[in-house]
């Protein structure tokens, strides 16, 4: 029998993603074959398995975490916000349709099998699958039958662990509302609760952890101190972004405008590795500082949307005065396409609109089409000609003068696109600064006189979740988390 054990949260970013991570490494040190299992995520993070589809970033983390190949089936439906009330549904690793919010919560019922049918295919072989919830099981407000917490966990007779965050306050309130709001079956289902994100006196404390227990009669599994190191991790969510870093002196200042539907942002965290380098996140009514060393257009889930948004803020404006005052800007994907003459839509793919004018700056001209371009890739730097790999997840195809330019060459063919004076350059490769070598290259670009950090990022990451797993084993009984039964 394979074992198998669910977290689910209070609410979202309670460390759900990160808690199933550092457990699937300490026990893949154990000599487990550990796999991770999301069924429903929402996330315009995602990543491209070795299937060939997209899963949400924080299952690739955590398939690295577990040292086994992320596939599809780790998180057969993944939803792409595009809008405030619709997303793009993908299911197991291909698009299947959009939907509304509320069209949403009647098409899930229809998942269901599809989503057992991948927890069942990610068991062969495994000792042991780490199941991840997607917010929390107290939403009762949501109609339409549960594929991502209980629903999923009552489907799959599994356990449940309850993750809760006391950094944002009312931990308390959170737990014992959970239980007061759940059916029977799905209390009777949480083994227990586990507290994360705890700083200062855990002592200080018990009065609270006996008060928990007391009301809804689940045992205290752990507390879990914050880990700092957790910002050397993929983010799965935006919020992420949010968190202020301090300044580093001298440092190269890369501003990134925060798009309404900014997508695959790891592509900064390789960028922020960096000792001497500043990432800039400019929020929405901020100016772009007119002493960034580079501007950096991320991916967009919505490029049209984006770009319209990036009007409204006149980041357009700050970009171009930027542009001529001799500074550089990269744009990747939905970025990359920003940069060009305009953007046709002429199949509705984005909305409405059927074409937009870019930013100019770059002499190509996209055209979005229904087909995804889904893949990884080995490419070279044109002008240095250091390796790379990268992925793709875009619709669209880009062309015009300045692509007889380009940025890339991805397995032998020239991609993206560089301006005459290649101050204005672009790519639709994503993950392109986790290559260590192009990106010391890239930013000697910016200063000339700057020294090679050695920062090796990939390993720097691996080093991270050993430390993580550490950490959830100095904090958390391993043993008797494997002991926990379903009913």
């Amino acid at each position: 029998m394979v074992k198998a054990l669910m977290f689910q949260g209070t609410g979202s970013d309670v460390g759900k993603s990160l808690m199933v991570a550092g457990l699937a490494r300490a026990y893949a040190n154990r000599g487990l074959v550990v796999r991770p299992f999301k069924p429903q995520n929402m996330s315009n993070n995602a990543a491209v398995t070795i299937d060939g589809g997209e899963i949400g970033r924080a299952q690739h983390l955590q398939a690295l975490a577990a040292r086994t190949p992320a596939t599809i089936h780790m998180n057969p439906v993944l939803l792409k916000p595009q809008t405030d009330t619709g997303a793009q549904v993908i299911v197991r690793g291909r698009v299947y349709t959009t939907a509304t919010a509320r069209e949403y919560q009647h098409l899930k019922a229809s998942l269901m099998s599809e989503v057992l049918d991948s927890y069942k295919t990610n068991t062969r072989g495994a000792d042991l699958i780490l199941i991840e919830g997607a917010g929390s099981p107290a939403e009762i407000n949501l109609p339409g039958p549960d594929i991502a917490n209980m629903g999923f966990a009552a489907a799959a007779q599994v356990p449940v662990v309850l993750v809760a965050d006391i950094d944002r306050g009312g931990v308390i309130a959170s737990l014992v509302g959970t239980h007061a709001v759940i059916e029977d079956d799905a209390k009777n289902r949480i083994k227990g609760y586990i507290i994360n994100k705890f700083r200062g006196d855990v002592s200080l404390f018990d009065d609270g952890l006996r008060e928990i227990t007391h009301r809804t009669g689940w045992p205290c599994l752990g507390v879990v101190p914050y880990f700092p190191d957790a910002v050397h991790l993929p983010a799965e969510d935006a919020m992420a972004l949010e968190t202020i870093i301090p300044a580093k002196q001298g440092a190269i200042k890369i501003a990134v405008p925060k798009l309404s539907r900014i997508a695959n942002f790891d592509d900064l965290d390789p960028l922020k590795s960096e000792p001497d380098v500043d990432v800039i996140m400019v929020a929405p009514g901020q100016v772009i500082p007119v002493d960034a060393d580079v501007i950096l257009i991320p991916g967009s889930k919505a490029t049209i949307a984006d770009l319209v948004f990036l009007r409204q803020q006149g980041w357009d404006v700050d970009i171009a005065s930027h542009v001529r005052r001799g500074g550089r800007v990269l744009g990747i994907c939905g970025g990359y396409q920003m940069l060009g003459i305009a953007i046709g839509d002429p199949g509705g793919i984005e909305g409405e609109t059927r074409e937009t004018e870019g930013l100019g700056l770059l002499d190509i001209q996209t055209v979005l089409k229904p087909e995804k371009n889904l893949g990884e890739y080995n490419a070279v730097h044109i002008q240095s000609g250091e390796p790379l790999r990268g992925y793709e997840i875009h619709l669209g195809h880009s062309q015009g003068p300045d692509c007889d330019n380009p940025f890339l060459s991805i397995d032998g063919k020239p991609d993206g696109a560089r301006s005459a004076d290649g101050r204005v350059e672009g790519c639709y490769l994503h993950g392109l600064m986790r290559a260590d070598g192009f990106r010391q290259v890239w930013l000697k670009q910016l200063r000339e006189n700057r020294t090679n950090s050695g920062i090796n990022y990939d390993r720097q990451v691996d080093n991270t979740l050993e430390r993580l797993a550490g950490h959830l084993e100095n904090h958390l009984d391993l043993d008797v988390l494997l002991e926990i039964e379903g009913r």
